[in-house]
Formats: C-alpha cells, structure tokens, sequence
C-alpha cells in the first residue's frame, strides 16, 4: 500500500501584543541575474490587485499560500511555490493612506526570498495569519506600502523590478512594496 502525500491548510490566529504579531520566517539567498518583472492586473469585477513576477526560479521550500487577514477584514496573500513568492493578491484592501511626501526605500537589497518549508509539518500547503494590516500610498496612488504587524523592517529586499519585501531582524517578513502600479480602470 502506497501513502498518498497530502497537503494540509493551517490557521494560525495571531495575537496582537505590543510587538509580537506574525512571524512568516524568509530566508535570504544571493540574488543571481537580473530581478523579474512585475505584471500587475486589476480585476474587471472587483478592486482585486494582483501582482505576478515572471519567471522567478524554483528553489528549496514551501508550495501554496500565504493569507495574511489584516484585523479590519483586509486580506493579503502570497503565492509561493518552491518556496519563491512568485505573486501577490490584494483580495479585500485595508484603509489606504495617501501620504504626500511618500519616500520609497533608499537602501534595497538584490536577493533572492525564500519562504522555507517547515521542517515539522513537511505537508503545509497553506498558511492563514491573522494581524495588523496597514497600507499606504503616495498621493497618485502608484506606489504602495503594506506594513505586516508591526511593520519594522530593518532591510528591504527586491522581489522584482517593482515589488520589494521588508524583513526584520529575525528574518520575518514586516511589509511588502508594490511599485508603479497601473491605476484601477474602474476608477477611471
């Protein structure tokens, strides 16, 4: 008899304490050739924002995807496969918060992410957290930046041409960037 492999989803419901929120654990690799494209696409129905990167490699880990459910209702999810986040889904948009002067980070990274799986629960295929979800954007509303938790970032990382990952001290995930992002036709 053959054991079939099966793929399992957890929820993990975060407590927001003072600083200790999600902990989506990356691991960094030196980045090799030149970051992927980003192709954004806004559904025609919905305000749903996704934003996929060509051809990112496969590499050593987890395979599914990442919810990120923000307190108010707002939902965020990562696609990853082989453990490279290859897109992302703004699925419910949090309060977003225009911000004149909005500064992009300064000091970005090359690197190559990856999200590992664990090594206890093999199977995981996906992740759902519960935490604080805060977006913001310039005043044209091109560029935005989603804090995760308590969004301190001590390093920012390019995923892609146009969309960069914050991550903390300990190696967690603490926001996302997406940049240059076409304006919703239905605002239009």
């Amino acid at each position: 008899m053959r054991l079939q492999r099966r793929a399992f989803v957890v929820t993990f419901p975060v407590r927001i304490l003072g600083d200790r929120v999600v902990k989506i654990v990356v691991r960094l690799e030196p980045a090799t050739g030149s970051p992927p494209d980003v192709s954004y696409r806004w559904d025609a129905d919905t305000d749903i924002l996704s934003a996929q990167l060509s051809s990112n490699g496969g590499g050593d880990g987890m395979s599914g995807s990442v919810g990120l459910e923000g307190t108010d209702g707002s939902w965020l999810i990562l696609d990853v496969a082989d453990g490279r986040i290859n897109g992302v889904e703004v699925a419910v948009w949090p309060d977003v918060r225009n911000i004149a002067g909005f500064a992009l980070p300064s000091n970005v990274e090359d690197a190559h992410v990856v999200v590992p799986s664990r090594t206890s629960q093999p199977n995981i295929a996906s992740l759902e957290m519960a935490t604080r979800l805060v977006a913001e954007a310039d005043t044209a509303q091109q560029n935005f930046h989603f804090k995760v938790g308590s969004g301190r970032g001590t390093r920012t990382v390019r995923l892609g041409r146009d969309m960069l990952l914050d991550i903390d001290e300990k190696s967690h995930i603490s926001g996302l960037w997406l940049l240059n992002v076409p304006p919703n036709p239905a605002d239009q």
